[in-house]
């Protein structure tokens, strides 16, 4: 909850007054920590949340904006998929004319009647390592629907890109980064001690006499009758505690995305293996440990086809593309990575990221189309890789589709909301800027024990999220500043 507020806590006939003197220490260090992280993050986590609001309606954008591209016009199938990959290659040799026609790396065949046939060629030089570009064919006749760039695994077109560069980096590249890496390693923070904060409002119901359900219900929800900044006050906090699970959910899985958290979460999942596992492409398996995927890895007999025999790299789509029906790929939405040279197979992945997760995946000997090695979802991923992938999945609004994007714009608008009422409950309050004082500090009353109580937790999460570590030891040290330099001036006055 980005409560940004308050040097007063509220108090009324309904509530208690809050601890003082040694005893309230905790709540005081945690409302200046909310005050001032409130106040300084507050503007990144509403950019955040705009942008996050409008990339939760990307997807919807997308089939309207580009509807020519995305689909045919007819039902019809006419061409097979090596048909349709040809015309594509074609295509990109007309347009490189002046220059060597990129490498094709992928094709994802139409996964419905009436939509086309993504055939993906490398990006130009300069591009992202991400970038595709992407000729969409029609099956029916094989039109050329539309050449365009897209992004990333969910490959995404440009419009839904240029929203998702908003949302990570503000079009501003890796130094552009830091500000959402910033929002989502303070935000589970803000989130917690708005939680702590209201925690009052229920204990001072409780020992009034209100039953558990009254009393919880009360201090969910405004105070009916108040007005003014108790009734913001009141709204804000019924939307934190609404929000608070969505909060802390979009707080880790957007620390996945981070330049410095992310590479340590990268590292812990890999130290623990929970990392996602990939199929092996090699046909000599001198890339994959003998135990690895141990029961998947099998070499079959060549194949009494001798046409498959010689196959060139380039083609052969429709045949790794019934094998892989074969060997348990069910998912319509499928991509399909033809074998980078001669001692390597060709992978089929399964990219259905909606509920149930389909991203089995399975590397074909493009000799004998016999199975070389394959992953399952199901079988395969431990729990922590699965949980990271439908955190991810989720946090992008892709597990349920259209009831995921909207819950997301929701959690979004309503996250913007509290950063607004957090400012405006303080200016309501504090009227000029001489009057503008925050929350006294909890340090100077803490026991001994609090500092590496707290202190200690607090090292270990900043040094594995240093966006959070470095400006946490920063404003511990001003704040021991400033209230040791104010014991001062009151000691000599």
């Amino acid at each position: 909850m980005t409560t940004i507020d308050i040097s007063r806590p509220e108090t009324g006939p309904n509530t208690t007054p809050p601890p003082r003197g040694r005893s309230g220490w905790f709540r005081a260090m945690v409302l200046r920590l909310h005050f001032f992280t409130g106040l300084i993050v507050g503007p990144f986590i509403l950019v955040a949340a705009l942008s996050g609001a409008l990339y939760a309606m990307a997807p919807q954008l997308e089939k309207a904006v580009y509807s020519h591209e995305l689909y045919s016009g007819t039902e019809a199938q006419n061409l097979s998929l090596d048909d349709q990959v040809q015309r594509a290659i074609e295509h990109v040799d007309r347009e490189s004319t002046e220059h060597e026609a990129p490498p094709l790396t992928s094709v994802r065949p139409a996964p419905q009647p009436g939509m086309t046939t993504r055939v993906m060629f490398a990006p130009p030089e300069g591009s992202s390592p991400s970038d595709h570009r992407a000729v969409f064919v029609s099956p029916a006749d094989g039109e050329i629907r539309g050449d365009l760039t897209v992004y990333g695994s969910s490959s995404s077109l440009p419009l839904r890109t240029w929203i998702d560069q908003l949302h990570r980096n503000l079009h501003l590249g890796e130094p552009g980064r830091l500000y959402a890496e910033f929002a989502a390693s303070w935000m589970w923070v803000i989130a917690l001690g708005g939680l702590i904060l209201w925690v009052p409002q229920l204990t001072g119901r409780l020992r009034a006499g209100l039953s558990r359900r009254r009393a919880i219900r009360e201090a969910m929800l405004p105070t009916p009758g108040v007005k003014g900044r108790k009734r913001l006050l009141g709204w804000h906090y019924s939307a934190g505690l609404g929000l608070l699970v969505a909060m802390l959910f979009l707080s880790a899985t957007g620390i996945t995305w981070s330049t410095y958290g992310g590479e340590n979460v990268t590292r812990l999942r890999a130290a623990l293996d929970w990392s996602t596992p990939e199929a092996s492409t090699s046909l000599t398996g001198a890339e994959t440990p003998a135990d690895e995927h141990a029961g998947h890895a099998e070499h079959a007999a060549a194949s009494d086809d001798s046409s498959s025999m010689s196959m060139p790299l380039d083609s052969g789509y429709d045949a790794i593309m019934r094998a892989s029906r074969r060997l348990g790929i069910g998912s319509d939405q499928v991509e399909i990575v033809p074998a980078a040279s001669m001692d390597k197979a060709w992978t089929v992945q399964e990219v259905d990221r909606h509920y149930p997760t389909h991203v089995d995946s399975v590397t074909i000997d493009p000799m004998t189309y016999e199975r070389v090695d394959s992953v399952s979802f199901k079988n395969d991923y431990s729990l922590p890789a699965k949980l990271a992938r439908w955190g991810i999945d989720i946090h992008m609004g892709l597990w349920f589709g259209l009831l995921n994007q909207l819950v997301l714009f929701v959690v979004a608008i309503g996250i913007a909301a509290m950063v607004v009422t957090g400012y405006w409950m303080w200016f309501k309050r504090r009227p000029t800027l001489s009057r503008m004082k925050a929350p006294k500090s909890g340090l100077r009353s803490a026991p001994w024990w609090a500092w590496p109580a707290v202190g200690i937790p607090a090292l270990v999460i900043g040094w594995f999220l240093p966006l959070l570590g470095l400006p946490l030891v920063a404003f511990v040290l001003v704040d021991g500043a400033l209230a040791w330099r104010s014991s001062r001036t009151r000691d000599t006055a």
